[in-house]
């Protein structure tokens, strides 16, 4: 597959940019190889490829490496000292003034800051003005494909599914004269996950009482907690089908090894349940409306919750993120916590809201995947109303 050059050179006039300058040293920015679809070749030195908003691109690469961007169209430029390469990179940048470059103000969006600074003062020094590239590259990096949607639908059917079933393999061990640990759970997952041809990088997460406090606890064998009768157990578990370019699908759900929930589990889960429902709600009419969106927005809407109910500094993390081929994808996040992502939630990309509070003693999450159309923006698998109590 080629580099979408007159794709990009669309939305460069869309957002009255003058070019997108891509970079590259040994490696360092993963974004510019997969949007310029490069096959693996020797890339030693320093490169530059400019797509211009109108005109033919333009590389600037290294004499000793003066096929490494052949796969792309436009003319080429060489250097070995560098005076030249300052010389011809002002000559690919013509009268440019206006670049995009995987560069971000303050590091406020540290998922494209792949430029260092140095080179970032050399284009400028060029007489170009830098601006980031974060939301081109979102709609090179995180939007699916119709068959990337239906690999998402399809694994969140078989996930749902294997959650519950991991809720009553729970519920069935309790008591038993061998203990379930936090760590024999999640292999009793990845062995539903391997039967269902399921895939994950890592996880799940699976956690109990105060373990659940840690937002990215994962159990060990030798670290497990036992999950016996009154313990409050959380499943952050995620994955995709196995067949190539196939996306995630990434849910938490809570449960309660008793009969009744006792109301100091469910009046958290009741304060996360409200900041995920206003999360979901901006989204859904936002997108139905056409009215443009940004991601910390959307952590604003959520963390306004949980703070009027007074647990504000018991989250402590976005509420939530882009999902993709990767688990944390490349589009917006809802973060106004960590970053300031002011990146806008566009059409054919999805991401998690998962507000979560975690207490000294105990902590509750609750997650859902959210998928956004042209017109509107749905939930994609089920939906927890409350925490759920496991045994009779």
């Amino acid at each position: 597959m080629t580099a979408n050059i007159q794709g990009m050179q669309a939305d460069l006039r869309a957002a009255k940019l003058d070019g997108w300058l891509f970079y590259d040293f040994r490696g360092r920015d993963p974004i510019a190889q997969n949007i310029l679809n490069l096959p693996n070749a020797m890339r030693t030195r320093r490169w530059y490829y400019f797509v211009p908003a109108k005109g033919e691109p333009k590389k600037l690469v290294h004499k000793i490496e003066s096929e490494s961007l052949t796969a792309l169209p436009g003319d080429t430029l060489y250097y070995a000292a560098q005076d030249e390469l300052h010389k011809n990179l002002k000559k690919i940048l013509g009268r440019a003034k206006k670049v995009a470059m995987q560069y971000s103000p303050k590091n406020e969006i540290p998922y494209v800051a792949m430029v260092d600074a140095g080179t970032v003062e050399l284009v400028r020094g060029a007489g170009a003005k830098v601006v980031s590239s974060a939301d081109l590259v979102q709609k090179y990096e995180a939007c699916w494909s119709d068959e990337q949607k239906a690999s998402h639908f399809s694994a969140g059917v078989i996930i749902d599914r294997i959650v519950r079933g991991a809720f009553e393999h729970t519920a069935k061990c309790v008591g038993e004269k061998e203990p379930l640990t936090e760590y024999d759970l999640k292999l009793w997952i990845l062995k539903e996950f391997e039967a269902s041809g399921i895939w994950a990088e890592e996880g799940p997460d699976i956690a109990v009482n105060a373990n659940a406090s840690d937002p990215h606890y994962g159990p060990t064998a030798g670290s497990a907690a036992r999950i016996q009768e009154g313990d409050l157990l959380l499943l952050d578990v995620w994955g995709k089908k196995k067949t190539p370019g196939s996306v995630y699908y990434d849910v938490t759900w809570m449960g309660y090894l008793g009969a009744k929930v006792p109301e100091k589990y469910a009046e958290i889960f009741r304060v996360t349940r409200e900041a995920r429902d206003k999360a979901v709600d901006l989204i859904r009419s936002h997108v139905a409306k056409a009215k443009p969106l940004e991601g910390w927005q959307v952590d604003k809407a959520a963390r306004s919750v949980i703070e009027k109910a007074g647990y504000g500094k018991y989250f402590f993390h976005r509420t939530g993120h882009s999902i993709g081929e990767k688990v944390h994808g490349n589009g917006a996040n809802m973060d106004g916590l960590e970053t300031h992502d002011a990146r806008h939630l566009i059409a054919h990309t999805c991401n998690s809201i998962e507000p979560g509070i975690y207490l000294p003693e105990f902590g509750v999450r609750t997650e859902v995947n959210v998928y956004i159309d042209e017109k509107e923006a749905r939930v994609t698998g089920e939906v927890q109303s409350e925490i759920l109590p496991l045994l009779a």
